[in-house]
């Protein structure tokens, strides 16, 4: 998405800290003072106070060569989650879909062009794609993602299609901006989404909104499940009832 100007309240160093946390990710979770750096685009010098003060308040750790995120950074997140209440209450109505489905059910937030997984519930098998509380997907090739997408205004939606190009993950991946709206378009009319091994060969999703008490769509819930097992027409069939049924469930005890 486009960049916007910072505004005068727009607090610069603030904004750098986080970029040397959110730097830290499964690829790069020990660096070295000048790979912060590179990564961040940050001096040497810059970068290094950074990760001290982190270090010092304990969101960071240091053996004097490599740096690290310490546990207390999850403190960051969870305060996050503990403001949504809904979803330790929406825990039972997601365990209640895996039982009844056999197959993991998740929900998400929109964050950016990604989703953000806020709860999930697995099925008790080996899934390809190892997700959790906190984990982010590109939100244009899942399900949940085209759900929410598909219910932002349209100047924002515009913002966040025009000029973007996409990577095509596997064969079945939809990289064409304007086939991508009107499945989005396609999308909001239904009121579901199911993705066909966009994201990773032989996995499929169906999903559908989460609204609140105004009627507006604030975050999605979905079944994943694999092509070795299931197809997309099973998925409309017999997932997504249940799926409806559990949305229903959620909007009532929030």
């Amino acid at each position: 998405m486009t960049a916007s100007t910072p505004s005068k309240d727009y607090v610069q160093a603030f904004a750098r800290g986080l970029d040397v946390i959110r730097a830290f990710d499964a690829d790069h979770s020990r660096m070295t003072l000048s790979q912060v750096a590179e990564r961040t685009g940050l001096t040497r010098a810059a970068a290094r106070r950074f990760l001290l003060t982190l270090v010092e308040e304990g969101y960071a750790f240091s053996d004097g060569k490599v740096f690290g995120l310490a546990p207390r950074v999850l403190d960051l997140g969870f305060a996050y989650l503990s403001t949504l209440g809904m979803w330790e209450s929406a825990q039972t109505v997601l365990t209640d879909v895996t039982r009844r489905i056999g197959e993991s059910c998740s929900a998400s937030v929109l964050d950016g062009d990604e989703i953000v997984y806020v709860a999930r519930v697995a099925a008790s098998r080996i899934m390809t794609v190892g997700l959790r509380v906190g984990s982010r997907l590109p939100a244009f090739h899942t399900s949940m993602g085209r759900m929410l997408l598909a219910h932002l205004p349209a100047a924002e939606l515009d913002r966040a299609l025009d000029g973007r190009t996409f990577e095509k993950l596997t064969p079945n991946t939809v990289t064409d901006p304007e086939e991508l709206r009107a499945i989005l378009k396609r999308t909001a009319q239904q009121g579901w989404s199911l993705t066909d091994q966009e994201l990773e060969i032989g996995l499929l999703s169906i999903a559908v909104p989460l609204r609140d008490r105004a009627g507006r769509v604030t975050a999605a819930i979905n079944v994943s499940s694999h092509a070795s097992r299931t197809t997309p027409q099973q998925l409309i069939d017999t997932v997504l009832p249940v799926l409806r049924e559990a949305a229903g469930k959620i909007v009532s005890i929030v």
